[in-house]
């Protein structure tokens, strides 16, 4: 059989979806595609080589496609929009968040990165505040995947949990769960609060960094 980089990376996003990261490795990798391990090694010389190139497939298939904010359109709405496509990215596959977390060198994560840079700099935001920015925008969204995509815990681990006691003793935690989750809020809802706490603080930071035009814009 005849492999290319292609057709392993494409396996290894099919295992990923499987059995997740854990499950990836260029044994059962390479069962799949009906080869030896050493095979693998000429298109991908290591396990971290293979979940970089996995990050960038599964980056690319939400992020085929970007561009520049339009000119009436707020850098920090623009932003907003890149989070929820990265979210989306990271949760259409199993352990995608650690999938992305754990690579290195990712340039599809790069290229994200230099546009979403690059366009609050165009925007007059000092280049230290936007790399700031950036990077926050970046690991509060992968963070808030992370915990989304974390294990639930099983019925043996809350075998024995009292939640009348932890609730007399977090009541307020308690409260604010219950009355965020109204009928209708989704998780979809808290990602977004969280987000916009994230860009409007960031927004006042680089206050001094944006063009009168920025300043006065609303939202």
């Amino acid at each position: 059989m005849t492999l290319d980089r292609q057709q392993i990376v494409a396996e290894a996003v099919a295992l990923l979806d499987a059995e997740g990261l854990d499950g990836v490795t260029t044994r059962k990798l390479a069962a799949r595609l009906g080869v030896r391990s050493p095979t693998l090694y000429w298109h991908v010389p290591n396990k971290a080589a293979l979940v970089t190139a996995v990050a960038d497939a599964i980056l690319e298939q939400e992020f085929g496609e970007m561009s520049a904010p339009e000119p009436d359109q707020h850098w920090r709405d623009w932003l907003s929009g890149l989070a929820e496509r990265l979210r989306r990215a990271l949760l259409a596959h199993p352990d995608g968040a650690r999938v992305v977390s754990a690579s290195q060198l990712s340039l599809k994560m790069a290229a994200i990165s230099e546009l979403a840079m690059s366009t609050l700099v165009t925007r007059g935001v000092a280049l230290r505040q936007a790399r700031v920015i950036v990077l926050t925008v970046e690991r509060f969204t992968v963070g808030h995947v992370l915990e989304e995509q974390a294990p639930r815990p099983d019925p043996e681990a809350l075998k024995g949990f009292d939640m009348t006691t932890f609730t007399a003793q977090h009541p307020t935690v308690m409260a604010a769960v219950t009355e965020y989750f109204q009928p209708g809020r989704t998780v979809d809802d808290l990602f977004r609060d969280c987000l916009e706490v994230v860009i409007e603080g960031a927004a006042v930071k680089a206050g001094a960094g944006l063009s009168p035009g920025e300043r006065s814009t609303p939202g």
